[in-house]
């Protein structure tokens, strides 16, 4: 199409692209129905592109058949310069077809073939995406996996699971499905992470993506009747980091930051191996967010006896939570000096004190009070750590220089 002069007025204002599917706002400007529809449901300020004037989400679009008909001329007078014909479009589909496959989902006969046409339509725009979530397509989803699981079948929950995360199961949703099926959709997304399947790292970054927004949604009283197998699971996502994605990885780790604040749940986590876990993790070096998420679960399982048994126990445990420190955000520096004051306040044994001098704790912890960077509650918590075993430190003869500097 180099060369061609494209009539102003066929062009979308928004993409800039000639129209396939051409509407008229309410305001009277005229648009590509993909470019106005994406516009409407994802932008904030909900306004004519053009005119600024106030557009609705639920605004109605009319079809410019007139404009459509002189499109599809023009491009048919081009085609021999090389401009694509454009087809005449489809009628938009409505809410009603959307309640029309939910009841093909409960039936055995049609459920499959309805997973895969609601597969195809979450992915081919945000206007579907929107109609399945206020048509409770979410909900029907969640069934279906829950009848999987008590089946033992796998059938399908590929493209079940992959539809949550396309159109996003709303919070308040997921509440009320956990008080009709209590834990059986957690018990379920759990069974899922055990099976196999092809592509294994979809499917199940997809399991623990909706696994992590059912534990958002669910109660106490729920949390803190979580079961080994959740924390074994969970602990398996962790230590085999090439079955799920990035973004996989991440919900399983605030699954578990969700459900911390328990005690029962935390001896759970460290008998499940979940320190060895997440220090394994973070030696890898991950992204910020990762590295954020590992030292907040391990802040939490070190303020157990077992936790902090755990985390000694393992060589790289201080050293690269040590390492962290000043080098990632303020969020991982709160963590890791959180870790290291329980470390010191209830397991500082010589052989800990002298592994903290060895990997670079005690210098780490001096750099900071001569930053100005490091927030005031930080320097007097690291100043408390330092205080509370100047004497030994001291010993080192490396250290006590250090000391000297700090506090004369």
């Amino acid at each position: 199409m180099d060369g061609i002069e494209v009539p102003k007025y066929f062009l979308c204002p928004i993409s800039l692209q000639i129209m396939k599917d051409p509407v008229t706002a309410t305001t009277g400007i005229t648009y590509d129905r993909e470019s106005i529809e994406q516009w409407l449901l994802t932008c904030k300020n909900t306004s004519c592109p053009v005119t600024q004037q106030p557009l609705p989400p639920e605004s109605d679009l009319t079809p410019n058949h007139t404009l459509r008909r002189l499109i599809q001329s023009w491009c048919t007078e081009n085609a021999s310069l090389g401009v694509d014909r454009i087809p005449t479009p489809k009628p938009s589909l409505d809410k009603s077809h959307f309640f029309k496959l939910i009841k093909q989902l409960q039936q055995p006969g049609s459920n499959i073939k309805a997973l895969q046409e609601l597969d195809f339509l979450a992915a081919k725009n945000e206007r579907n995406r929107k109609f399945m979530g206020e048509t409770g397509v979410p909900k029907a989803l969640l069934s279906f996996i829950v009848n999987c699981f008590e089946e033992i079948s796998v059938q399908g929950l590929a493209e079940a699971l992959r539809v949550l995360v396309f159109i996003r199961i709303p919070l308040a949703e997921a509440k009320i499905f956990l008080q009709e099926y209590n834990d059986q959709i957690i018990k379920s997304l759990i069974w899922v992470l055990g099976c196999e399947f092809k592509p294994q790292v979809m499917v199940k970054s997809h399991a623990v993506l909706a696994l992590k927004t059912m534990i958002q949604a669910a109660s106490s009283g729920l949390l803190e009747r979580l079961e080994p197998p959740f924390f074994e699971m969970i602990t398996g996502v962790l230590k085999q980091t090439t079955t799920v994605s990035q973004q996989g990885m991440n919900a399983a780790l605030h699954a578990l930051l969700i459900a911390c604040p328990w005690g029962r749940n935390r001896l759970m986590m460290v008998e499940s191996g979940a320190v060895s876990a997440l220090i394994e993790l973070e030696l890898g070096s991950p992204e910020k967010r990762t590295t954020e998420l590992i030292l907040g679960i391990l802040f939490h399982l070190c303020c157990c006896a077992d936790g902090r048994a755990e985390f000694l126990s393992h060589k790289g445990g201080l050293a690269v939570v040590t390492k962290r420190i000043m080098k990632v955000s303020p969020t991982a520096d709160d963590r890791a000096v959180f870790i290291l004051s329980l470390i010191s306040k209830f397991v500082a044994t010589n052989s800990v004190l002298e592994e903290m001098v060895e990997v670079g704790t005690v210098t780490k912890l001096c750099m900071m009070l001569q930053v100005d960077s490091t927030a005031p509650y930080l320097k007097e918590k690291a100043m408390g750590i330092l205080r509370s075993h100047t004497d030994e430190w001291r010993k080192f003869p490396c250290i006590d220089k250090t000391f000297h500097k700090v506090f004369n």
